[in-house]
């Protein structure tokens, strides 16, 4: 993990404005040449040596600009897709592959979700970690949250949901959810803290309709919770993070920031520590914290508070984002313009936002189509089904036909449809049953909760061909 206090201030061509790296590139050229002709035989150098190496560097640049990506917590974008095994090495995370799974299949009794199997959650900090205390009988729990922005979730919200649902099954898990009114009072304009509060009630019963175990779930709202413990942690970290690490790891500046946003993170971290919650764990147990990876920069400084302190760290695991209907380069965001499938739609709002706006992979015309087949790669309907069709056989054949020609745009996007409107109209009748008796049951802390942990039948393993095919390494396109 890098020295976040020692960070040295560095420019990244990424974030800065086009005129400014061209001034950059200005001034520092000259420096760069001489450095390199210092290297090279006297003799050879020439006008046309130095604009080779001029013509080296801006290409080099150039390239670097037309593969950007910016991956914040509050933007997420890219240029040709996102690339995530650069974000492995950018967020210094271990890939999860077959022998992985393998183990958590063995250590848990659980089959891997299919989110697992296909690598859509592709990365990890300490998961194996997570095993090996699992293993020996210790109890963990599980934190995620949201920021409630809309009244109703979109389906992108709902992958970090439907997985830390399938880990609480398999861990048998206490699962925290907080629910952060006050960041989005912080960072958005325009409404009243209150609103952002009742937006987050609403978004829990989205939440509860996933089917979290009643017993073994607590949520709670940041504007009227953050107190005892979880306040005293909040304090002493603080007093531990100073607004040169807000910077470099968020890219916050202080003189651009209220007070609120600067301090937001602290509220964030601090949950994923046990001893927050004393009433519900009586020691230090580690946490897991199933997200996008866009959040991973909240557990860098979570985790270099947890060493300070002799805490343990929260471990991470990672997903990658659902596209938005209009293309691979970005996430589906209610944030933004773009059209977007909200958990309230009806059979015929969904049909005509995949039919009208979901990006094809296919060619142009139907005769070139047929002959050239479709690129998976950047087919939206075909990356929504990774995510929602089960059946990894029904996967491939469509994968097949669809990239062979054999299937056309309307096709797939047709069976898309389907798959999406079972899915959006059973959370329908699941959420129709949330009465406001049940709510705020979830959020009622002075109750008992479960914290026994159920043994399991053992599972039968696959046999090492099938692990060395999945997670990292499965094969998406069928190629």
């Amino acid at each position: 993990m890098d020295n976040i206090h020692d960070t040295e201030k560095q420019v990244d061509i990424n974030e800065t404005p086009t005129n400014m790296v061209d001034e950059i590139i200005k001034e520092k050229l000259d420096d760069i040449i001489v450095t390199v002709i210092e290297k090279m035989d006297k003799t050879m150098v020439t006008d046309k040596t130095t604009d080779n190496i001029i013509d080296s560097i801006t290409a080099s640049i150039e390239i670097e600009r037309k593969e950007e990506q910016i991956i914040t917590p509050w933007k997420v974008t890219s240029t040709n897709g996102i690339n995530y095994t650069k974000l492995i090495k950018q967020f210094g995370c271990n890939g999860i592959d077959g022998e992985l799974i393998k183990r958590f299949e063995r250590v848990t009794n659980t089959r891997a979700h299919r989110f697992l199997r296909r690598g859509l959650f592709f990365s990890h900090k300490d998961l194996n970690i997570v095993l090996d205390r699992f293993e020996k009988g210790e109890q963990i729990y599980l934190y995620t949250g949201r920021g409630p922005t809309s009244a109703s979730l979109h389906l992108g919200h709902m992958i970090p949901f439907e997985f830390t649902k399938f880990l609480q099954d398999a861990f048998d898990a206490i699962l925290i959810i907080q629910m952060s009114d006050d960041e989005k009072f912080y960072f958005k304009e325009g409404h009243q803290l209150e609103h952002y509060s009742e937006l987050a009630y609403e978004n829990a019963k989205d939440i509860i309709a996933v089917g979290f175990n009643p017993d073994k779930t607590y949520i709670f709202l940041n504007s009227n919770t953050v107190e005892g413990k979880l306040q005293t942690n909040v304090i002493k970290m603080m007093k531990f993070t100073n607004c040169n690490m807000i910077k470099s790891i968020f890219g916050l500046k202080p003189e651009d920031c209220s007070v609120g946003q600067i301090a937001w993170p602290i509220y964030q971290s601090v949950p994923a520590f046990s001893n927050s919650f004393p009433d519900l764990f009586d020691k230090d147990i580690i946490c897991l914290v199933p997200m996008a990876i866009d959040q991973s920069p909240y557990f860098r400084l979570a985790r270099d508070y947890a060493g300070h302190e002799k805490l343990i760290k929260p471990a991470e695991i990672h997903s990658e984002f659902l596209v938005g209907l209009e293309g691979i380069n970005s996430k589906m965001s209610s944030s933004e313009q773009a059209p977007v499938i909200f958990l309230t739609d009806t059979k015929e709002q969904i049909e005509k936002k995949i039919k009208k706006y979901a990006f094809s992979g296919g060619k142009s015309t139907k005769e070139e189509h047929i002959k050239l087949g479709a690129d998976l790669t950047v087919d939206v309907s075909y990356q929504y089904l990774l995510y929602f069709l089960e059946d990894d056989y029904k996967l491939e054949q469509i994968a097949r036909n669809y990239k062979s020609g054999k299937m056309l745009t309307s096709e797939i996007k047709k069976i898309t449809v389907s798959y999406i409107t079972d899915y959006v109209l059973l959370h329908q009748k699941k959420k129709a049953l949330i009465t406001n008796d049940i709510l705020y049951s979830f959020f009622n802390r002075n109750r008992k909760f479960d914290k026994n942990i159920t043994q399991k039948i053992n599972i039968e393993l696959f046999d090492d061909e099938y692990y060395n095919k999945i997670g990292i390494n499965f094969n998406r396109y069928f190629d």
